[in-house]
This record gives C-alpha cells, sequence and structure tokens, in this order.
C-alpha cells in the first residue's frame, strides 16, 4: 500500500514520494522543516492512510534514547520490597515498555513517530542506531532479546534545532518540507476552511506573504498560525477590505496577534509598514 495524502491533509508530489521511497527501503524518514509545516500531522495521517496503528514518542530536552525502549522502575521495586509485596520477585513487574518496543511487539505492522528528535541531547540518535538498524534490543534485567515482529514504518521529525549526528543520516531517507507557495496554500485552508470566501482568503494570503516577507523578522507565521487566524477572521467576521486599511492609526492587521508572536517582530512590521506608506 502506498501513500498519496488524504482528504484532510494536502501532500505534495515529493512528500509523497519521500514517504513511499522510506517504506520501500525500510529505512526511517527524516523529516525537517519549520515549525508548523505539518510534520508531526504527517505521521497522523500517514498512519490514516496506510490502515496502521499509530506509536507516538514526543522527544523532550531531558530524554534518553533508552526511554523509547523501556524503563526500570528500581525505586518502586524497593518500596514494594519494603511493604513485602510479593511482585518484587519478578522484575518484569517493574520493567515499563517504550513506544519502541510498543511497535516492535504489534502484532501488525505500525507507524512510530518520533518527534523533534533534535530538542534531546546530541548522542540521542546515535544511541537508537542500532535498535532502529537491526530492529531488536536487549533488556538486560530480564535477559530478554526483543526483536520486531512486524518493522513499523518510521517517521522522525526535526525543527533544525542541532545538527544530527552523520552515522545518523545515513541510516534515514531524508526530506525537507518547503514551505507551501500560495496555490497550496489555498488547497490547505479549503481542507480547513472549506466554502471560505475567496475575497477574505486572497486578501488574508496577501497580508501573510507580506508578512513573511519583512526582513529581520524574528519568527515568520507558519501555516498552522494563518489556518488560525483566518479562523478567527471568519469568527469575528472581519471583511476583506479590514486587512489593508489606510487608516494610518491601523497599521497593523487585525487578530495579528495570530501571527505575530513577539513584540519585536510587532513593532518592525508597524515601523517598516509605516514607512512604506509615508514614501508613497
Amino acid at each position: 500500500m502506498r501513500f498519496a495524502g488524504t482528504d484532510s491533509y494536502v501532500a505534495t508530489e515529493d512528500l509523497m514520494m519521500a514517504v513511499n521511497a522510506s517504506i520501500t527501503l525500510e529505512r526511517p524518514l527524516l523529516v525537517k522543516g519549520e515549525p508548523g509545516t505539518g510534520k508531526t500531522m504527517l505521521a497522523i495521517e500517514v498512519a490514516k492512510a496506510l490502515g496502521r496503528p499509530l506509536l507516538q514518542w514526543h522527544v523532550k530536552s531531558t530524554a534518553k534514547a533508552q526511554q523509547g525502549l523501556y524503563e526500570y522502575d528500581a525505586v518502586s521495586r524497593l518500596r514494594d520490597s519494603q511493604l513485602g509485596d510479593p511482585r518484587v520477585q519478578d522484575i518484569a513487574n517493574y520493567i515499563k515498555r517504550g513506544p519502541v518496543w510498543e511497535a516492535f511487539d504489534a502484532d501488525q505492522p505500525t507507524v512510530l513517530l518520533i518527534d523533534e528528535i533534535d530538542k534531546a541531547d546530541i548522542e540521542f540518535p546515535n544511541d537508537l542506531l542500532r535498535e532502529l538498524d537491526r530492529m531488536e534490543f536487549y533488556v538486560y534485567e530480564t535477559q530478554q532479546l526483543v526483536r520486531a515482529r512486524h518493522r513499523p514504518a518510521i517517521i522522525i521529525t526535526s525543527n533544525n534545532e542541532k545538527e544530527l549526528p552523520d552515522a545518523f543520516l545515513r541510516r534515514c531517507f531524508f526530506h525537507y518540507i518547503k514551505f507551501p507557495d500560495r496555490d497550496t496554500l489555498e488547497k490547505i485552508v479549503e481542507v480547513h476552511h472549506p466554502g471560505l470566501k475567496k475575497s477574505l482568503l486572497q486578501q488574508a494570503l496577501t497580508v501573510f506573504f507580506d508578512i513573511r516577507e519583512v526582513p529581520g523578522l524574528k519568527k515568520k507565521p507558519s501555516t498552522s498560525e494563518l489556518l488560525d487566524w483566518l479562523k478567527l477572521l471568519v469568527a469575528e467576521d472581519i471583511p476583506p477590505e479590514a486587512l489593508h486599511s489606510q487608516d494610518q492609526g491601523k497599521i497593523i492587521p487585525p487578530l495579528h496577534g495570530a501571527l505575530l508572536k513577539n513584540e519585536q517582530d510587532v513593532h518592525l512590521f508597524e515601523r517598516l509598514v509605516f514607512m512604506a506608506r509615508r514614501s508613497r
């Protein structure tokens, strides 16, 4: 079965080819791109399209690779031994399976999402090399070798906050999700806001791309933020002409808090728009 996008996720030809290539090669798909470009949603939609269960591992800055495999709760075992709990005789009672183990032990092929791998320590990806390559790992506490019953489709996302090791990159199929062009964004909006007035959409997209092109912007608004903004514009019944007001007291677009997320960017945008209007 091949991935060809879904009714709720607009995938480009390049992205569909990348997903199918990673499945064919039986290698993890490493997806990079700006925050808000749909990297995490991709795994959800791939699982839906392929009819597979989805297992998610959202990586934190304190995460260790071992946690994805399993964790041994020695503290609970010690406490139970002091209370005379008979469960302490079997160490397996204190082994907690991680998402990788769950994916390996599933009775059908799954989709495993390892989300924002670049948040963790630089050694995190290297610590998973053998397990993801050989599809097996060893549980030392129970002297058990865990092998994957079915090879999962693995999707790994990164926001490019730090470089990933070359040894890890060699084992992945890589795809960078480019920021959508205007036509693609229109298709995405149609999926999330069907029937949106054309005049409002066109004016909103013009303002949106104008903001993204402001030089020196600390954080460019993303696709997800555009969708939030459009939802607010519809909810508040904002007319299209209000998005490009010539009133000097209304330089910034209405409900801009959905697009601009810090005061430096707000001041920068106001200053540049004001200067552009004065030069006309």
